[in-house]
């Protein structure tokens, strides 16, 4: 296979691959271990120490909102890194966003509650999660980027299937601290025990600069840096609404169910009768799904297209999303854990093939611009607004599960959708030009 075909850049040796991906990969998962901390903290103990209230439901819901606020904060991000990331490197933007994403954790862990500085300690807390936000919003597009444009055209998805089990790791890293934290008694957790997980974060972060300062820059990007100076990424990236819109809309399926099955799920359980031990073990069971589906899905793509997986998974969804929730109901914890371990199969069959997807759409002198704020903004409207949304239906109408089911099928519709408008990418020569794509793209559309 010549490298022209492949994308890859001649002479260019394709074995720092393997490094790469798992640089990327140690990278994701230290960045949503910290990012994904607060989700769980702010279901757990966040709205009885910073958005104190009378009602506990408005304490959750002000909680799950500067939640909001740090997926708000990611398109921010995106344009940020992804601006440089285009026009200096990707190397150089990743060790920023990993050293920013770091020291905003840490010191989460060391910040003074409501109880002890009034009304700054929830600002506080807003504004770091804004800067966490910044960085993962940079993070995600760059770590992609190096695996994406160090592979062949033939391995883009086995390659960053490994990548993407950065989400998974960070989870379990995340749900594991924060279940080890919580049997706790409540005066240790409230006082002191929630903020170990957070100063953790100063250790990962050593170990993710020693490791990513190893890996070379990407020879995709090296070669094209030759090639002139570039204008305004971001400018070049909404001048082609028709290429971004579909982007961004692809990724909220996976984001909203995840969200709601993930952080959400432990309000939504908890305030049905579930104990919250059992709810966390559930979730740290669930992660065995992703670490086998997420390579599974990922390297499928790569023979049978990101379409074609991407849909089967958008499918599926829409009609599970009501027994979803009705099996969560009967209050049995294995069957939640079965239901949650469905749903979570079919999150990551709409998840896996996004990398490469979106890698593919853009050209690769706005590539890092475009797949960040695609997948940022996605993962805003997906998962920063669907905790806050569904707690507020939960609070407005009780505990019923419909308005949630119709929130998890609109979504994956949405997702649908942007397929059936977006052509296969799969096999795209990385190095050419929208133009030529787009006309390649076309074929392959009929083909699908």
């Amino acid at each position: 296979m010549n490298s022209e075909a492949t994308g890859a850049v001649p002479g260019q040796d394709r074995k720092p691959v393997r490094r790469v991906a798992l640089s990327s990969l140690l990278g994701t998962t230290i960045e949503y271990y910290d990012f994904l901390l607060y989700g769980t903290m702010a279901a757990v103990v966040f709205g009885k120490l910073f958005f104190p209230s009378d009602n506990p439901a408005a304490g959750t819901i002000a909680a799950f909102g500067t939640l909001a606020a740090g997926y708000l904060a990611r398109p921010l991000g995106g344009v940020l890194f992804g601006h440089f990331g285009d026009r200096v490197g990707r190397k150089a933007m990743l060790v920023i966003t990993m050293t920013l994403m770091g020291v905003a954790s840490a010191v989460i862990g060391v910040l003074p509650t409501y109880a002890m500085i009034g009304v700054l300690a929830p600002v506080l807390l807003v504004t770091l999660r804004v800067l966490q936000g910044i960085a993962v919003g940079g993070e995600w597009g760059g770590a992609a980027l190096m695996v994406v444009e160090h592979a062949d055209s033939g391995t883009r998805g086995r390659w960053t299937g490994i990548m993407q089990l950065g989400t998974p790791f960070g989870f379990l890293l995340s749900t594991t601290a924060v279940t080890v934290v919580t049997m706790l008694p409540d005066a240790a957790l409230y006082s002191w025990g929630w903020r170990i997980p957070f100063l953790a974060s100063a250790g990962l972060l050593a170990i993710g600069l020693y490791v990513r300062l190893k890996v070379m820059e990407s020879p995709v990007f090296t070669a094209a840096a030759d090639q002139g100076e570039r204008k305004l990424p971001i400018a070049e990236v909404l001048r082609q609404p028709r290429h971004l819109l579909p982007a961004v809309a692809v990724g909220i399926g996976p984001f909203a169910l995840t969200a709601l099955t993930s952080s959400h799920i432990i309000t939504y359980a908890t305030g049905i009768g579930y104990a919250l031990s059992s709810v966390m073990r559930s979730l740290l069971i669930i992660v065995a799904v992703s670490i086998v589906s997420i390579p599974l899905f990922a390297a499928l793509s790569d023979r049978l297209g990101r379409r074609r997986v991407m849909m089967a998974g958008a499918v599926a969804t829409v009609p599970y999303a009501f027994p979803l929730y009705a099996l969560v109901d009967t209050g049995s914890v294995l069957i939640l854990t079965g239901a949650l371990m469905i749903a979570q199969f079919l999150q990551n069959a709409m998840y896996a093939p996004l990398t490469p997807l979106l890698s593919e759409m853009f050209p690769t002198r706005i590539r890092y611009t475009g797949v960040s704020v695609a997948y940022q903004s996605a993962a805003l409207l997906g998962a920063g607004c669907t905790p806050l949304i569904a707690s507020s239906l939960t609070a407005a109408f009780g505990q019923t599960s419909a308005p949630l089911s119709v929130i998890a099928a609109v979504a994956a519709l949405v997702t649908l959708g942007a397929l059936a408008v977006t052509a296969e990418t799969r096999g795209r020569d990385l190095t050419a030009e929208l133009g030529a794509n787009d006309r390649d793209d076309e074929r392959r559309v009929h083909a699908v």
